[in-house]
């Protein structure tokens, strides 16, 4: 009864902490590392430095959104599965309700869809994109051979201009990375712990990842059924996106434009908000479910896309020793790593350009945006809104 109860009020203390972080975590996947850094290895001091690398070398390798990953890894380790469930949800919560109550907005108001300030979202997505692939591509694509990976992959998702262009892409970035890119050993002294799950719940978890992923594109086409449809959606970009929360928009803009089920300004105004709110920008499927079909289908959209991540992090935590020690299994992370730049690149012209640079005062906006976050260092969500703000004064001019 007592480690019961123990165990409860640790789950409570993770959902404190976590949405701390929820409500003031600005800056993206590699600002959010540094508040997680900051919080629970300094101050809180509930797991060591190497521990804490260890696990974002972890979420690197697998498919999803890092930062999220590693919060719902340290609430595993501080207070078991209800502590991961109690990271998950404090540190997504605030970003989705925000962004679920934008998307209401622009439902209620649809006739301001062509405004200034919404169009001056897109222009913030340009500028937050370039940064993106900027920050990536010096990290990802420092060698002349991940860079020409990185080349190809962009060309394969611009000419097959579909979800499968996007597979593709990342299909092409393993091969390379196995058998052109150098395998690089790395010592033994360089790995930490992780927290330990039970090998046969990650077994099970392992194998409701593959029966979900191969069986939900099944099922949803022989019921029909819309809601089955739009979770296989999201399970399915959950399940393949490498390299952090920009890469999500490629595959996103795939799945939910061409059919109609949102229009291509709503999508990329969506996603200029996403900037501008704390947590996960993944929680930008909450925005796009509650445009779909409101606030019940952005809790689906919401709970598929995020699934895979819960599974994996679970299912993979007993064999990620032996894993990582491999190094054609790193060699061919870096190839995925390198192509991830490939697909921001290719997203970056189409959709974030083509919808976002219409005139030479959208591409001067830009430009301003770009240096106040590259150079100025000036929060994000501060960027969005004076883009909003000079695009409409610019719509009035």
């Amino acid at each position: 009864m007592t480690s019961h109860v123990r165990g409860e009020r640790r789950a409570v203390e993770v959902f404190a902490a976590f949405l701390k972080l929820g409500l003031t975590a600005f800056g993206g996947p590699v600002a959010h590392l540094g508040y997680f850094r900051d919080e629970f290895v300094i101050k809180r001091k509930w797991l060591e430095e190497k521990d804490f690398a260890d696990l974002i070398a972890l979420c690197q390798f697998l498919p999803g959104p890092a930062s999220s990953q590693v919060g719902i890894a340290i609430g595993l380790a501080r207070a078991g599965y209800a502590g991961a469930v109690a990271a998950w949800t404090a540190f997504t919560l605030p970003s989705a309700l925000a962004l679920v109550t934008f998307a209401y907005g622009i439902s209620l108001f649809g006739s301001a869809l062509g405004s200034g300030w919404l169009h001056g979202l897109k222009v913030a997505a340009v500028a937050v994109v370039a940064l993106a692939i900027l920050g990536m591509a010096r990290t990802l694509t420092p060698d002349r051979e991940r860079a020409s990976v990185a080349a190809l992959a962009a060309v394969t998702a611009l000419v097959i201009d579909s979800v499968w262009g996007q597979i593709g892409a990342i299909v092409v970035g393993a091969i390379a990375g196995m058998t052109v890119l150098k395998r690089e050993a790395v010592p033994a002294d360089h790995f930490g712990a992780t927290p330990r799950t039970n090998r046969a719940i990650a077994i099970f978890a392992l194998a409701v990842f593959v029966i979900l992923l191969v069986g939900l594109p099944v099922v949803s086409a022989v019921s029909g059924n819309a809601d089955l449809r739009l979770f296989d959606t999201f399970f399915r970009t959950g399940s393949l996106v490498f390299g952090g929360g920009h890469v999500v928009l490629p595959l996103l803009q795939a799945q939910v434009v061409p059919p109609g089920w949102v229009s291509n300004d709503a999508f990329l105004a969506g996603y200029g908000a996403a900037q501008a709110v704390p947590g996960p920008l993944f929680t930008f499927s909450a925005y796009l479910g509650a445009a779909i079909g409101g606030w019940k289908t952005a809790a689906l959209c919401l709970v598929a896309i995020f699934l895979p991540s819960f599974l994996l992090v679970i299912g993979v935590m007993p064999f990620w020793d032996a894993l990582r020690r491999r190094t054609a299994t790193r060699a061919m992370l870096r190839g995925i790593n390198a192509a991830v730049v490939g697909l921001l690149l290719a997203a970056f012209y189409n959709p974030v350009w083509t919808s976002g640079i219409l005139s030479k005062g959208d591409f001067g906006l830009a430009v301003v945006a770009f240096v106040l976050l590259l150079v100025w260092r000036t929060p994000p969500w501060l960027v969005v809104v004076g883009c909003a703000v000079c695009a409409e004064l610019l719509a009035a001019l």
